[in-house]
């Protein structure tokens, strides 16, 4: 297949996937039985932002211009090992080895085994020689690359295993938010969606907050009980039950609205059902907060520019399109072996 061919069928997947499926419905809702976390709202969240943000053709075709894609270039085997702390986390990944012609040989993560050979499946109806592209396998072997996401523990043994080849090697990373004090109504409300998506779990969701000196709680706590119902799922509320518990023999102040817990902790990773937060007292003193955790955080949601670093408005950060790369590192280039364009 040429790469108009790739594109082609990347962007037919997209249509289908604006479309009601009962074959990849009842997959989503088997995937729930092996992972609580996965339910069909949030499955449904993934797929319809992968369809809009990523398999478009002008965003597609777009996207691969700067790089050299040639259909002359031999395919290498690019070995995967998928997180699974998300829907589909790993779409991008795969989506972007496929378009740079290679094949992928992915180490499915059990928590989501089920909907990503399936959407492959799809493609291949539309050209048989997808199948030819992907290999979903238990244990990664005879692979040119690598790509491995998982946490700071898992990254340790991933540097060792797969050290000696070209590697791109994930690790935890969080979304943080910048507030100033004065954001409307709805842009906290917004900031809901960065928060509660996916429950929380993933690398882009909002874990921290970094908030003026005296700032005022009761809009932010106000406009996220809007979220009120997920207290409702029982795995959260166990969380939300065990953390609250924890804060209250530690004596820990905290604030909350009965859906989340709000208190001060430097860490940019907060707990399920939890958010950090952090004073700044002046824009330098922000700036060296942030630079102090850069290798944690994975995106920046703010209403407002944050100097030295690209934002994302409130409410944005779980819509990652093809150039929003996990960790910042270009995976077209490396996959294509070419400089990473600059803006």
């Amino acid at each position: 297949m040429n790469l108009s061919e790739r594109i082609a069928v990347l962007v037919q997947l997209g249509q289908e996937l604006s479309q009601p499926d009962e074959d990849r419905t009842a997959l989503i809702k088997a995937s729930y039985r092996y992972n609580q976390w996965f339910t069909q709202e949030n499955y449904e969240s993934a797929i319809q932002a992968i369809g809009s943000q990523m398999l478009q053709q002008s965003l597609l075709e777009n996207w691969v211009k700067p790089y050299n894609i040639s259909d002359e270039t031999p395919k290498e085997t690019v070995g995967m090992v998928l997180a699974g702390n998300i829907p589909l986390v790993g779409f991008h990944d795969v989506l972007s080895t496929f378009i740079c012609g290679h094949i992928s040989q992915v180490k499915l993560s059990e928590k989501d085994k089920l909907v990503l050979p399936y959407l492959i499946g799809r493609m291949a109806i539309y050209d048989e020689r997808v199948n030819s592209y992907f290999n979903f396998v238990d244990r990664l072997a005879n692979f040119d690359r690598v790509i491995a996401t998982g946490s700071n523990n898992t990254a340790r043994y991933f540097e060792l295993y797969f050290g000696k080849y070209p590697n791109i090697i994930r690790k935890n990373r969080n979304a943080i938010a910048v507030l100033r004090g004065n954001e409307p109504k709805e842009a906290l409300r917004d900031l809901g969606k960065d928060i509660f998506t996916y429950f929380g779990l993933g690398c882009r969701n909002v874990s921290k907050l970094f908030v003026p000196k005296d700032y005022e709680f009761s809009p932010l706590l106000e406009e996220l009980h809007e979220y009120r119902e997920i207290i409702e799922v029982n795995k959260y509320k166990n969380n939300f039950d065990y953390n609250f518990t924890l804060l209250i023999l530690n004596s820990i102040k905290y604030f909350s609205n009965g859906c989340i817990l709000i208190y001060e902790n430097e860490a940019i990773q907060s707990r399920i059902a939890s958010l950090h937060f952090e004073y700044y007292s002046d824009e330098k003193d922000l700036e060296n907060k942030l630079t102090k955790h850069q290798d944690e955080i994975q995106c920046i949601v703010s209403d407002q520019p944050v100097k030295n670093w690209k934002h994302i408005p409130l409410g944005g950060a779980q819509n990652p399109g093809l150039e929003d790369y996990a960790d910042g590192v270009d995976t077209l280039a490396f996959l294509t072996k070419t400089k990473t364009p600059t803006a």
